[in-house]
């Protein structure tokens, strides 16, 4: 186990080296919570343009998707396990290279950002695949991205991405199959 946190350390450390002053305003954007607004109307668009009115039934399973994700990456995970962010270990503060010295809560495993972003690509991949099958690699590499991002930025460890991103999957299945049985149930009582 030791030589697992030595190298989730090691990956980092590399990672967060990879610093420079343009990509650190890149990753910043890629980080941020509002960043992404224009993404979630398109894909909020897009949702509305292929379902009509049952766009609000699909946006209610995505609030609770990500209430969901968000909710168990904390209560869970951080709250259980109080895994210190990369950026609140004493020993290596001084070695990472913070972006704008911002750090984030103090416990970082499993990483938010991970679940939820996860989360919510599962769903659409779902929900548009057979429409437009390019939707797997650009979901995939926008939540990749994101992800990267906060390693980037030394506020989570690449097993805390990788622990939310996995977390986030399984929000996403299992809210997808409560909304296809929500489907088989409306069907049953109005087919």
């Amino acid at each position: 186990m030791e030589w697992l946190l030595d190298a989730d350390t090691k990956l980092l450390l590399l990672i967060n080296g990879w610093h420079h002053p343009w990509t650190d305003m890149v990753m910043l954007f890629v980080s941020g919570r509002f960043s992404w607004i224009p993404l979630y109307a398109l894909m909020a668009y897009f949702i509305v343009r292929r379902y009509g009115w049952d766009t609000i039934r699909i946006l209610l399973f995505i609030a609770v998707l990500i209430s969901l994700s968000d909710q168990l990456s904390v209560h869970m995970f951080k709250l259980v396990f109080q895994r210190l962010r990369p950026c609140h270990e004493p020993d290596l503060r001084p070695l990472l290279h913070l972006v704008n010295g911002r750090c984030g809560g103090k416990f970082g495993f499993v990483s938010s950002h991970a679940a939820n972003s996860f989360a919510l690509i599962t769903f659409i991949i779902f929900l548009f695949y057979r429409q437009w099958k390019p939707i797997i690699p650009v979901s995939l590499t926008w939540a990749a991205l994101v992800n990267y991002s906060r390693i980037y930025m030394g506020v989570h460890y690449p097993s805390d991405s990788l622990a939310g991103a996995i977390l986030g999957i399984l929000c996403g299945l299992l809210v997808w199959g409560l909304y296809k049985a929500w489907d088989k149930w409306i069907c049953r009582q109005n087919c």
